[in-house]
């Protein structure tokens, strides 16, 4: 039997993940289905982004030389609708063009004002402008995207918004990487389903749809199994029909140093264990390794740590799998406004609420901190990253994860 490794700090774990990350091919898909997926090549424009100077306004364009003296009449010679083929009339001294917003800018003219600044006579054919124009209302070519410009990066995490920004380039569809398929096991004979009825020691299993929720949130595919009773034959099966069927395995629960913390005992005796315990509070017994070749996490059965062992390791991992891509988590710097408890040797994850109000960001606690109190981390906006040392008194300053 391989000796089991000792305790590891944060870095040290992270480390580890990262030099065995996933193997996730690429896939082109439409982008009608690339919400949260992961940009799997740098993507560029196929297109200058405007493609051509056009009126960010309803209006009216003109020479802004004309516009310097106002009030000031200009003779109305035309009008632009966007999507209108470029006129080959040239705005010339005294004219102006009723345009759209959107529509090409006439040759001649360099400068819009809109249609609320003005005056139209009663046959729409002469201009009053009571101000100068105003030439920054004319979006130019080329000013957002260039055309062959990288826009997006391999690894960005596809929002609204970027999707977006695939389609302004040209793209119909798009290649992301292959979102991986994450089997989860939650261990323990006290396990029953929501909706079920309770013996008197029996608890309702939770972890297995909060980590369902974890995985979409990183941009992969959750598969939940039944839970699995306390013994070393069942899971030996489930892990195997698991490590057939996903790419990744967690389980939660079953990690711990007790005579039925099975995970870690058949870990130890049939896998293949890269480390087994991390230096973090809570969920400090989080097992990694690989089970047929697969690779597994052990994560802790209190729902609080599995949900922050999760955000803390696997999140990273999966990261490290689409080359440092994915959904990005964002640290802050705040202030402790009461003292939390911290340790010698742990990095600290205590469950906070940030007060954004002042000009600092503040720290509350958001109550009982037990590593199975799920609700104080409903509450959370972040988790203190209490560095190994910290004094964590009321006045001092740390990093947080937002959540």
């Amino acid at each position: 039997m391989p000796e089991t490794p000792y305790f590891v700090s944060y870095p040290e774990a992270i480390k580890i993940l990262e030099s065995q990350p996933l193997s996730l091919p690429t896939e082109i898909v439409p982008l009608d289905g690339a919400h949260n997926r992961i940009l799997s090549e740098d993507l560029e424009s196929k297109v200058d982004d405007p493609r051509f100077d056009n009126s960010s306004m309803d209006g009216f364009a003109f020479r802004y030389q004309d516009s310097l003296t106002p009030p000031t009449h200009l003779s109305i010679i035309h009008t632009l609708q966007a999507g209108a083929e470029p006129s080959p009339l040239c705005v010339e001294k005294g004219q102006a063009v009723r345009i759209m917003t959107g529509a090409p800018i006439p040759d001649g003219a360099d400068s819009i004002l809109p249609i609320e600044r003005c005056e139209v006579d009663e046959g729409n054919s002469t201009l009053l402008l009571n101000e100068e124009g105003k030439k920054h209302f004319i979006r130019k070519q080329g000013e957002n995207l260039s055309k062959g410009q990288i826009a997006l990066n391999k690894g960005a995490h596809l929002t609204p918004s970027s999707i977006g920004l695939c389609a302004t380039m040209g793209y119909p569809e798009i290649p992301v990487f292959q979102q991986a398929t994450i089997g989860i096991l939650s261990t323990g004979d006290e396990l029953q389903l929501p909706g079920t009825k309770l013996n008197e020691s029996e608890i309702y299993e939770s972890n297995s749809f909060g980590l369902s929720g974890l995985v979409k949130w990183a941009g992969h595919t959750p598969k939940r199994y039944d839970s699995v009773v306390d013994s070393i034959d069942i899971l030996r099966n489930k892990l195997d029909k698991a490590a057939e069927e996903c790419d990744l395995i967690l389980t939660s629960g079953g990690v711990s140093m007790g005579d039925w913390d099975l995970v870690r005992k058949i870990m130890e005796e049939e896998g293949d264990i890269k480390f087994w315990r991390v230096k973090i509070r809570p969920g400090s017994p989080p097992l990694f390794g690989y089970w047929k070749g697969v690779p597994i996490f052990g994560l802790p059965g209190n729902p609080a740590s599995s949900h922050v062992v999760f955000r803390m390791l696997v999140a990273p991992y999966l990261r490290a799998s689409t080359g440092g891509g994915g959904i990005q988590e964002r640290r802050v710097r705040v202030k402790l406004a009461e003292s939390f408890k911290s340790d010698e040797k742990f990095l600290v994850l205590r469950r906070i609420k940030v007060d954004t109000s002042g000009e600092q960001l503040r720290a509350y606690s958001t109550g009982y901190q037990g590593s199975g109190n799920l609700n104080s981390l409903v509450l959370a906006d972040a988790l203190t990253l209490l560095e190994p040392g910290h004094s964590g008194e009321k006045g001092t300053w740390c990093d947080a994860l937002l959540l």
